[in-house]
């Protein structure tokens, strides 16, 4: 009885405590985990929303519409134009404008010679959520009237449920409870389809 004792004292009881201390670091530490990672992701997600507007405005700049699609919106980066303004002189110099030295011309380039050139190796990437197994950035664009007038919306999502893949299902949930409490997407977003709000970013 005394070595059952012993044993209990010397090997079982500090492995139980070693194997408690675990499950609460363990507990603790699964929180701070989830929400690195959902920061790390969700810089990736931002990202790639940012690239999206700057093809859509620069899109809507030439036709006055929206694409619908990331599809579209590649094929457009990667072979149309768009006009930019070349100004030689300063309109601020009035010699310079008096004398008619100030001149504006319009120039016609590529897309891919203008926009996102830095991150042109990873165009084709820009239809799918990252971290999600090769699932596609949800994209829609429509005309709405707004006080009598049709304008043109587009918004591009990335919900939680596929962004966060793999991770900690209930964390997900509840941090997808925490964002619909607040009227929030429970995502990441940029534009709006049903509410104009200039293109801005469910982050900023």
């Amino acid at each position: 009885m005394k070595t059952l004792n012993k044993v209990l004292t010397y090997l079982v009881l500090p492995a139980a405590i070693l194997l408690l201390v675990y499950l609460i670091y363990q507990s603790v530490m699964q929180p701070v985990r989830f929400n690195n990672e959902v920061e790390k992701r969700g810089a990736v997600a931002i990202e790639r929303l940012k690239n999206i507007r700057t093809l859509q405005e620069a899109y809507k700049t030439k036709t006055g519409r929206y694409l619908s699609t990331t599809d579209s919106l590649i094929d457009f980066y990667k072979n149309d134009s768009i006009v930019i303004v070349k100004q030689i002189g300063s309109m601020d110099d009035s010699l310079a404008v008096a004398q008619k030295r100030v001149t504006r011309e319009n120039i016609t380039i590529a897309v891919k010679d203008t926009l996102l050139k830095e991150r042109a190796a990873f165009i084709d990437s820009l239809s799918f959520i990252p971290y999600s197994g090769g699932e596609r950035i949800i994209m829609e664009s429509v005309i709405r009237k707004v006080s009598g007038v049709d304008i043109p919306l587009f918004e591009a999502t990335m919900p939680y449920d596929i962004l966060l893949k793999g991770l900690d299902r209930q964390l997900i949930v509840n941090l997808k409870a925490e964002k619909e409490d607040m009227g929030r997407y429970p995502g990441y977003k940029v534009g709006d389809i049903n509410n104009p709000n200039n293109n801005a970013g469910n982050w900023e």
